[in-house]
């Protein structure tokens, strides 16, 4: 449910789970099954968490998955709960640290031999390192843990890999080819039924219309309109309100300040918690210069 954008039915069952979690039992399982169950719960339910609107509540969970790797000590769920970690905090826009949860996964892989995470958080450090301005360093990172990932045979990631890495394209100035792949990355989707992310595709591709050398602002509105379509339809209130704000900003550049704030107010207005994180932040500002 989680990877098909259901997070609202990802989260019941999640929250059905977290309180039959064991300490006991998840050593046993842990054993059998190669990672915790519990672990997985509470890892997992902290993007789904975020998803919906609840970024310190996601926060907490992912915190709590910490602490239980920590008292089981076992290398793949620690492993793990790093990336997924990493995961939200990507989410959150906190580059510094998706960078220290992936540079741990890349150390725990490495001494233990798991190849799949060991790509995993490749991408994701290159990714990181990226937006933070380490353009070279931080692409070839990115197609190094693309080919690992393919090289096992998981091909759940590569829409994900295809948006981080059009995302980075786009940070640095290459929006053409942002946009090439961000195509590419809906066909991913589509083939593989993937609905986490998707809102993001779209915007995203709004915005890289409108780097473009000759901006289309047009292409943007209907990228942007399509991606609280689907942020809406997944009632996910933390992926609406990026998007809102992405339309809201281009509406304040064509003058259109009035709609701008009567689209961006009820959604930033729903929020109760995580106004300490980054879209919070931005919208709130966004806010108040609509407002004068």
């Amino acid at each position: 449910m989680f990877y098909l954008g259901d997070y609202a039915t990802a989260w019941q069952h999640f929250a059905q789970g977290i309180p039959l979690i064991d300490l006991a039992g998840q050593r046993a399982q842990a054993l059998h099954q190669g990672v915790a169950p519990g672990v997985a719960c509470l890892a997992y339910a902290a993007p789904a968490l975020w998803s919906l609107g609840y970024p310190e509540q996601a926060l907490q969970r992912c915190q709590e998955a910490m602490t239980l790797t920590q008292k089981l000590e076992h290398p793949q769920s620690q492993g793990m709960v790093h990336h997924l970690a990493a995961y939200l905090y990507h989410r959150r826009r906190e580059l510094s640290a998706v960078q220290a949860h992936a540079d741990a996964v890349l150390t725990l892989a490495t001494a233990q031999g798991l190849p799949l995470y060991v790509a995993l958080a490749t991408h994701l450090r290159g990714w990181a390192l990226a937006m933070q301005g380490q353009r070279e360093a931080g692409i070839a990172e990115m197609h190094q843990g693309q080919a690992g990932i393919l090289a096992t045979g998981q091909a759940l990631a590569q829409p994900f890999c295809l948006l981080r890495m059009a995302e980075a394209l786009g940070y640095t100035g290459h929006s053409d080819e942002g946009l090439r792949l961000l195509a590419e990355a809906l066909v991913s989707f589509e083939a593989s039924g993937r609905g986490d992310m998707l809102t993001e595709v779209h915007r995203l591709q709004g915005e890289l219309h409108l780097g473009q050398a000759t901006p289309d602002a047009a292409q943007a509105l209907a990228c942007f309109q399509q991606a609280l379509i689907i942020a809406r339809h997944q009632q996910a209130k933390s992926w609406e309100l990026r998007a809102a704000m992405s339309l809201a900003r281009l509406w304040q550049q064509q003058g259109q300040q009035d709609k701008a704030r009567d689209l961006l107010a009820p959604i930033y207005g729903w929020f109760t918690e995580g106004f300490d994180t980054a879209d919070l932040r931005e919208a709130k500002a966004l806010l108040e210069e609509l407002a004068r």
